[in-house]
Order: structure tokens, then C-alpha cells, then sequence
């Protein structure tokens, strides 16, 4: 690391940052209530309104946002006449999925071969102690030279809007000269990265119905209509041979114009078996930022332990699909529903219900925000020049704040690389991306300001 002031005292502080992850990481805020306790989340909104005030912020308030879940906000204010820098993290996190596929429990960070453990470490409660990290290198080195408003989000994983409706119905609250959305991660670690693009997303519960009850599959079977083999055959219907994407009406051959993603470092990134292929056509960027990706997030049916022989009546899927940056996510909705629709055999009962919708995103590198950032993560990565890649996730805040703002310059970084394995077991932080983009981020609030790095 540098010997850049500010970069020392980040290092000073990386202990204490340790810590009030591992306090974080501690809170099972997953904004779904039917599986966590809601005082988990609010729990953990209390910690991050706690830390905030400590740091000197004013009108720090949880906010009740129309999903049912809580956002935590405070301002910062710096010297007289300075511009405004709205600092975004959300603090709710993934389920941990199977928690016997950790080797360390999910909710306890736990340091290992350099990485630190734990549900969220990375996606996004290192974002918020990445934004802490940032403020009290400057106020230990001259000051925060603008205004800081800051949003750690409690439900962006549900994608159920709340904030996005929050901000909509309180529109002064969050207006800011330049946004930065601590959510989203370097190309690879060690390798500063301005994310430019975001993907948009839809959800949607597919539900098919045949019978009034299931039937013995010896006495009915072959002519009762199954609803689990009509929706494998729905599901089947949403990719082409190669496994791409086909929704009819949407179109799926749009090009990566920026850095691009070497196909073998992928295979080793997404950690995919041996012998088996990547799906899809175009380059491996091609795929993952400019073209639409379906995903089968789950499947309600009975489990193969303790199944009996059946026809079954009903069955239930939840799908996901994401779209590129110039597809409206709604049209896009609407297309995914009538595509189920018409590829539903037999004549079956279909119903579909939207349950989560987010726009794609895209920014303008050419703003001077990004000649600031730039210009910090050379400082914070020495001999590295600042990247632009694209993100297949969706945040779909960031499509809001563009409207809402459409003069403030938007930049996404964070702490998400590949090795990370956000929203999988074992999800880690890097210990040292925290500290460097904790660096750069001052910097930049300093460049921006106009002062010197």
C-alpha cells in the first residue's frame, strides 16, 4: 500500500474495521420475514444509525420504507458551499442457503488463507465499513471535504423496491452532486474497477395446475396430465440448444464493447466442473452483461427423499430474468409472462404473478467523477490504471436516483470481485480490496472536492 497519508491511516484502522464487520456479520438481516426474524434486520439498522451518529452525523433516521423494511440515513455536513456526495451500501443480505456447505458458520465472519468469511462480507456490509473506513481517513487527514449524505439499503437482495419508493415519495432527501454505489466489485481483486452497466431484472412465480389431487402414477399414469412435467417442459422452453436465453419477443444478440472476460478465467472463477460447457453464443461478456439471462431460482415438488409414487397436481417455480442496459424491464416482464403462457402444454392451467422488477442500468464514464476516481484508485492500486466493466446483478436503485437526479454522476464500485462468491456459501471479503477501495474513496471524495491526493 502507499504511503500515501490517508492509506496509512487506513491501515491503522483495518483492525478496528475487523471488528465492527464481525458485529455486522453477526445480524441474520435477510428481508425475508418468513424465514429470518424481522428484529434481525432491525437490529442491524440500529448498529449502522449507531455508527453513523458516532461518526458525526446529523438527522440520522431509520426509514420506514413502503416493503416493510427499514433504510438507515445521515448527513455529514462539510465546508461551506461544497458539493454533496451521496454514499450508497444496503445491509441486508442473501440467505445462506444450505448452512452445511460452509465451512464456517455463515454469520460469523471468520478469517481464512487471507479472507475474511462470513454471510454479507462482501455483498454489502463491507460496503458500509468501506464508507466508514473512508470518512475517518479524511477526518484524520484535513477533513471531509464535501457534504456526505449516506443510504444503507435493508431490502436490495428482495428486490422488492421500498427504497426506490421511499426516494420517489421524498425527493429532496437523497439529491446529491455525484452517487457512489458501494455494491459492486473490481474485475478481479487487485484490479481497480468502475462498474458502468447493470443488468435489470424481473421475478416471476409460475404456478401450473392439472388436477383437483395427485394421482397414483401406477393407475393414472400416461394419460393423467402431470404438472411438474408440464412446467420441466415451461422451463425447458425458456433456453435454445446452446442454453441460450429465448424469451419470444426478446432479443439476445447484443455485444460487449469493453473490457472483456477470458473464457478459462471465467470457467475458474465460476469454479465449473470439469468437462462441462458454458452455455450460450458471443463472448463470455456478451452473456453476462449485455444479454438477457434466464435462471430457475427454485422449484416447489416433493423432494426425492420420502416421494411416493405420484401424478402430481401442482407445481410451482420462481424465475428470474435479467436484461441488459436499453430493455425496459417491465416489457420484459411482460414478455417472460406471455412466453409461459403459450409454451404451457395440454392445455394445463397456468398462472404467473411478478414479484420483484428492477431497470437496468448505464452510465456515463466520460463525467469528471470519474477523472476523481480514476485518479484515487491509481494511488490506492500503485501501476494499475482504473477499469470499466459491466455487472450481470441488478441494483435497481440506481436506476431511480438516475431519474430522480438526472445531473448526478453515478459511479459503482465495491467489494464484490469474483473470489468473493456473493450470494453463494462461503461468501469472503478480501481484507486487502477494503482497504484499498476504503483508500480510493477518500481520495476521491478529496479529488472531487478539488483538492490534491
Amino acid at each position: 500500500m502507499s504511503s500515501n497519508p490517508v492509506a496509512v491511516t487506513v491501515a491503522s484502522l483495518m483492525p478496528k474495521a475487523k471488528e465492527e464487520l464481525t458485529e455486522l456479520v453477526a445480524f441474520k438481516s435477510v428481508a425475508d420475514f418468513d424465514q429470518f426474524p424481522r428484529e434481525e434486520s432491525e437490529g442491524a439498522a440500529r448498529w449502522i444509525a449507531a455508527a453513523l451518529t458516532a461518526e458525526g452525523f446529523q438527522d440520522v433516521a431509520l426509514l420506514d420504507t413502503p416493503d416493510g423494511t427499514q433504510s438507515v440515513y445521515g448527513y455529514l455536513p462539510g465546508p461551506e458551499g461544497a458539493k454533496t456526495v451521496l454514499l450508497y451500501a444496503h445491509y441486508d443480505v442473501q440467505p445462506p442457503l444450505d448452512e452445511a456447505g460452509w465451512t464456517t458458520p455463515p454469520f460469523e465472519l471468520t478469517e481464512r488463507d487471507g479472507r475474511w468469511y462470513g454471510r454479507g462480507a462482501a455483498d454489502c456490509k463491507g460496503g458500509v465499513i468501506m464508507h466508514l473506513l473512508a470518512l475517518r481517513a479524511l477526518k484524520a487527514n484535513g477533513g471531509v471535504p464535501v457534504n456526505v449524505k449516506i443510504v444503507v439499503e435493508g431490502s436490495e437482495e428482495q428486490g422488492t423496491g421500498g427504497l426506490e419508493r421511499y426516494a420517489e415519495e421524498h425527493p429532496d432527501l437523497l439529491t446529491a452532486d455525484t452517487i457512489v454505489i458501494g455494491d459492486a466489485g473490481n474485475f478481479r481483486a487487485g484490479l481497480p474497477t468502475v462498474t458502468t452497466t447493470l443488468r435489470g431484472m424481473t421475478l416471476v412465480r409460475v404456478r401450473i395446475d392439472t388436477l383437483e389431487g395427485n394421482l397414483h402414477s401406477g393407475q393414472f399414469g400416461g394419460a393423467a396430465p402431470d404438472a411438474l412435467a408440464a412446467l420441466v417442459r415451461v422451463l425447458d422452453s425458456l433456453r435454445a440448444e446452446d442454453g441460450s436465453t429465448t424469451v419470444d419477443g426478446l432479443t439476445g444478440d447484443s455485444a460487449w464493447q469493453g473490457i472483456q472476460y477470458e473464457e478459462e478465467q471465467f470457467r475458474k472463477d465460476a469454479k465449473v466442473l470439469d468437462g462441462v460447457g458454458l452455455i450460450g453464443s458471443g463472448t463470455v461478456a456478451d452473456r453476462i452483461w449485455a444479454r438477457p439471462a434466464v435462471t430457475v431460482l427454485g422449484i416447489d415438488c416433493p423432494p426425492v427423499v420420502g416421494a411416493t409414487p405420484s401424478v402430481q397436481a401442482s407445481a410451482r417455480a420462481l424465475v428470474s430474468l435479467r436484461v441488459p442496459p436499453g430493455v425496459d424491464a417491465a416489457k420484459a416482464t411482460e414478455l417472460l409472462r406471455a412466453h409461459v403462457e403459450s409454451h404451457t402444454p395440454w392445455g394445463a392451467r397456468v398462472t404467473t404473478e411478478q414479484i420483484g422488477q428492477g431497470q437496468a442500468f448505464r452510465a456515463d464514464p466520460a463525467s469528471p467523477a470519474y477523472q476523481a476516481m480514476a485518479d484515487a484508485m491509481a494511488v490506492a492500486y500503485p501501476g494499475q490504471e482504473m477499469q470499466y466493466a459491466g455487472q450481470g446483478g441488478s441494483i435497481p436503485l440506481c436506476n431511480t436516483l438516475a431519474a430522480l437526479y438526472p445531473k448526478a454522476e453515478i459511479l459503482l464500485i465495491g467489494l464484490s470481485e469474483p473470489e468473493a462468491q456473493i450470494h453463494a456459501v462461503n461468501e469472503s471479503v478480501s481484507p486487502d480490496e477494503l482497504e484499498r477501495l476504503s483508500v480510493a474513496e477518500a481520495l476521491f471524495l478529496r479529488n472531487y472536492a478539488g483538492g490534491a491526493a
